[in-house]
């Protein structure tokens, strides 16, 4: 079973966690991080570029010359891809990129990421994260204590506004409620940081 300090918002401890083992002890799957990832990378992408081809560009209905005798190339309409004006070869059209994961799979991914956190040292806990103003100084104080210099993510057990106002304008820092975690974000930041709330309630729902 992992066991791991437990931060103040200052930087001091606060004692010990044990982590539950199903969720932040389980084993590494890259193949299945790798997939939850490129999935809700696929998801966010609209699909929407749309050019016209030769059939749909307007007009060009009419032979512009003869066929011979004119001394120019031979040509069938004014809307062919060489012409200004005229369709797109191979003209892209609007497509769904959206991929679709099972729950298990996507909770595993989850879970798998965590675990790796935990395991290179990269996840923090602390007890409690308030903030009495909704001031980016508090926040940017916070961050300076527990030394989150690159990207980090913290996670509360629900959204709180005041967190969220002062985290807003700080530089690679971002705030979620931990309903909306998922493999994606676990990833891209290099450090995780979650109050003990937020620990119960993953636990509650990914330990089972």
């Amino acid at each position: 079973m992992p066991n791991i300090k437990v931060y103040k918002m200052d930087g001091s401890e606060a004692g010990t966690i044990d982590l539950s083992e199903k969720v932040f002890g389980a084993e590494y799957n890259e193949a299945l991080i790798h997939q939850a990832v490129v999935t809700r990378l696929a998801n966010e992408r609209q699909g929407t570029k749309s050019t016209l081809t030769r059939t749909e560009v307007r007009g060009g209905g009419k032979k512009p010359w003869r066929q011979k005798g004119t001394g120019n190339a031979r040509q069938g309409s004014i809307r062919a891809p060489q012409w200004v004006k005229g369709g797109v070869v191979f003209a892209p059209k609007s497509r769904d990129f959206s991929k679709d994961m099972n729950r298990k799979a996507k909770a595993a991914a989850l879970v798998s990421a965590l675990s790796k956190k935990v395991a290179d040292g990269e996840l923090i806990v602390v007890d409690n994260l308030t903030v009495a103003e909704g001031k980016t100084r508090e926040m940017a104080a916070f961050k300076k204590a527990l030394k989150l210099e690159k990207t980090a993510l913290v996670v509360m057990d629900s959204a709180d506004e005041k967190v969220i106002y002062a985290a807003r304008n700080l530089e690679n820092l971002s705030t979620l409620p931990v309903a909306q975690i998922s493999t994606y974000e676990v990833v891209v930041n290099e450090k995780i940081v979650l109050t003990k709330a937020a620990v119960e309630k993953i636990e509650e729902v990914y330990g089972n």
